[in-house]
């Protein structure tokens, strides 16, 4: 079920509202990218998604090699505690303009986050459509 959830930084700079359905899962991504960021992917598209406070604190990294699929994903981070809350992108196969939010980053409930399944993609692999062998660290 959508419902509207608040999230933010570690330090509260950065503060966003989103519409999200944890109930279709929390991915988690071996790439290299969100293995090191430990990024816990959500995703809600681009008109879902609003940025309340601090656009200015907004630091923004986008991978400048052929490792990502084509289109065009931007990486946020808050540029005063260093936490990612979200990515921006867009993907013409996947929902066009999204928002990939950090479930780590939302004032949900340990319930909330407890029940959402968990799916596990290969990203290191460029199969985001099956899980990886091991998954254990994830």
């Amino acid at each position: 079920m959508h419902k509207t959830y608040q999230g933010r930084c570690h330090c509260g700079d950065v503060k966003f509202e989103c519409r999200l359905d944890l109930d279709q899962g929390i991915r988690r991504c071996n790439c290299s990218f969100c293995r090191r960021t430990r990024m816990l992917k959500t995703f809600t598209p681009r008109e879902e998604m609003t940025i309340l406070q601090g656009q200015d604190r907004l630091v923004s990294y986008r991978a400048d090699d052929s490792s990502w699929p084509e289109g065009d994903v931007d990486h946020y981070f808050c540029g005063r505690c260093g936490i990612r809350p979200f990515s921006r992108g867009y993907l013409k196969d996947f929902m066009g303009h999204f928002y990939c939010v950090n479930a780590a980053c939302l004032d949900a409930t340990d319930e909330e986050l407890a029940k959402a399944p968990a799916i596990y993609e290969n990203g290191r692999d460029n199969d985001f459509f099956k899980p990886p062998a091991e998954t254990r660290y994830l």
